[in-house]
């Protein structure tokens, strides 16, 4: 095996559960599930079962910086995660380790056993709060972890972003708490995470079983083992996320008490998909030129509803150029086009109202399914068929009064956080890329692959219509499709053809 074929590497600093549902064994089976190779510090030998914990035998330290010091000199970690301490001791040797440490540091401050044992001593929620806090890049309590580290109750959801926001000042750079120990809302499970700029509510499936014995542990090992292979912090959230919710789902009663976690390879469902609400009360404000208006992606944190609008629905897109001026527009219908995006930019609204209020004319004659770019209230006001907006956009534009207007919506996604945002207000069409390098704009997103767009298109469809964009030539085109997707948005390969007509038909043959 060469360098490149070598599998990330993730620590467990954990505690030894016996029973294996929990702890360092559970840790070690989501690394595995992510193909991330996993090692083990242990901190404590616990004898439990699935009712209760019968012995403690906490690691001497000197056998703890042991196994630091054996894995760093060989075996150096991608990525950390940090669960039971056990003792004082401990945690101070720990924190001393993670001071010259530059990987990504995942802390799940596990207090207590489900069975409500204590896992170590009092001493170290003051070591916890003054040293190991400046150190990680994501802390994932529960609410009883929470409030034993803000020194106070949390007593329902509205207390959920004031206590993240405690957490970060404690020196955590950001924060994830859990909701599990919450009560539902609409069959909805309800995480909140902040880094203090940026914050939303990430809402999974409320799913009636008590088998969810190693939840937090395999949370928080899901997301190390994702921040190992290199996903961003946001998009490992969504895809841990969706195997724990996955795993409860599939859990079963193993011995007298609550089953453990399921854990297997098998790959993220639709039906585990999160969604996901931004919570602009504790964000920055965002400017753009459309709206402030009211959001259908914001989880409002006093009132905590999630309202999901309703966008009419559109046909497949098949071949999807994009164009910046009626010109193209009138050129391409009479082609046989049945979808088409006007993306116009650095226009006044007189010159962008001209420009649309054509474009509607000319496509309603061609019975063409016909999407504006970021001018909703212009697209709304002349009937358009549809908006397509991007991630910004979803900040400001007044999705609601989109979806009234009985306006189809298509929504730009780049990654796994983008898409799941998406799926929380249910568009009309869902576009993904970019696959290729694009010359149409500089992107804030690397090139996506087509195994990417696979995975993405395995997800999502046929749930709903999906389009790929970004750098799609025409010899690309089979290769695209043949992932499942049914659409290319297409740009340059269109508007810088020597012969359009012909290969514009030469397209339309490869979507039939």
């Amino acid at each position: 095996m060469n360098l490149s074929q070598r599998p990330a590497l993730a620590w467990t600093i954990a505690g030894s559960d016996s029973g294996g549902g929990a702890g360092i064994q559970a840790d070690l089976k989501t690394f595995h599930d992510f193909d991330v190779y996993g090692c083990s510090v242990i901190t404590a030998l616990t004898a439990q079962n699935s009712i209760a914990v019968g012995h403690i035998q906490v690691t001497p330290k000197q056998n703890l910086v042991a196994q630091i010091n054996a894995l760093d000199s060989d075996l150096p970690a991608n990525a950390i995660k940090i669960g039971m301490l056990a003792s004082a001791e401990n945690a101070e040797s720990v924190a001393k380790y993670l001071t010259g440490y530059r990987g990504n540091v995942v802390f799940d401050p596990v207090l207590k056993a489900s069975s409500g044992t204590l896992l170590g001593e009092e001493s170290i929620l003051d070591i916890v709060r003054n040293k190991l806090l400046p150190l990680t890049d994501i802390i994932t309590p529960n609410r009883d972890e929470a409030a034993a580290l803000i020194g106070k109750p949390i007593a329902g959801h509205e207390d959920i972003p004031v206590a993240a926001q405690t957490l970060l000042e404690l020196g955590a750079k950001s924060v994830l708490i859990t909701g599990g120990h919450f009560d539902s809302i609409a069959g909805r499970r309800l995480d909140y995470w902040s880094d203090g700029k940026d914050s939303f509510w990430l809402s999974g499936p409320s799913i009636d079983s008590i088998h969810s014995h190693g939840s937090g542990c395999t949370l928080s090992s899901a997301i190390t083992a994702c921040l190992a292979k290199g996903y961003a912090l946001l998009d490992a959230l969504i895809l841990a996320k969706a195997y724990i919710t996955q795993g409860i789902r599939n859990s079963v009663q193993l011995g007298g008490g609550p089953g453990p976690v399921a854990h297997s390879k098998a790959k993220l469902d639709f039906i585990d998909l999160p969604t996901l609400y931004r919570d602009h009360s504790s964000s920055k404000a965002s400017t753009n030129k459309a709206s402030t208006s009211k959001s259908a992606t914001t989880l409002p944190a006093k009132t905590l509803t999630i309202s999901t609008t309703n966008f009419a629905p559109c046909n497949q897109l098949g071949l999807y150029p994009v164009v910046d001026s009626v010109k193209w527009i009138k050129q391409l219908l009479p082609l046989g086009i049945k979808t088409i995006q006007l993306r116009i930019k650095d226009l006044s609204e007189e010159q962008a109202r001209e420009q649309i209020q054509q474009a509607v004319a000319a496509t309603q004659q061609y019975d063409v399914q016909f999407f504006v770019n970021d001018y909703w209230q212009l697209a709304i006001e002349l009937g358009a068929y549809g908006v397509h907006l991007g991630q910004e956009d979803l900040d400001t534009a007044d999705l609601e009064a989109i979806a009234k207007a009985g306006l189809r919506l298509g929504v730009s996604t780049h990654s796994y956080y983008e898409i799941a945002r998406a799926h929380a207000i249910k568009p009309s069409y869902i576009a993904m890329g970019p696959i290729y390098d694009t010359q149409t704009k500089v992107m804030n997103f690397k090139a996506q692959g087509v195994e990417q767009l696979k995975d993405w298109v395995d997800i999502l469809s046929p749930h709903y219509p999906l389009t790929a964009i970004g750098g799609i030539s025409v010899d690309r085109v089979t290769t695209i499709l043949e992932t499942g997707v049914k659409s290319c948005a297409m740009v340059t390969a269109i508007t810088l053809a020597e012969n359009i007509e012909q290969t514009v038909e030469q397209l339309l043959a490869l979507h039939n």
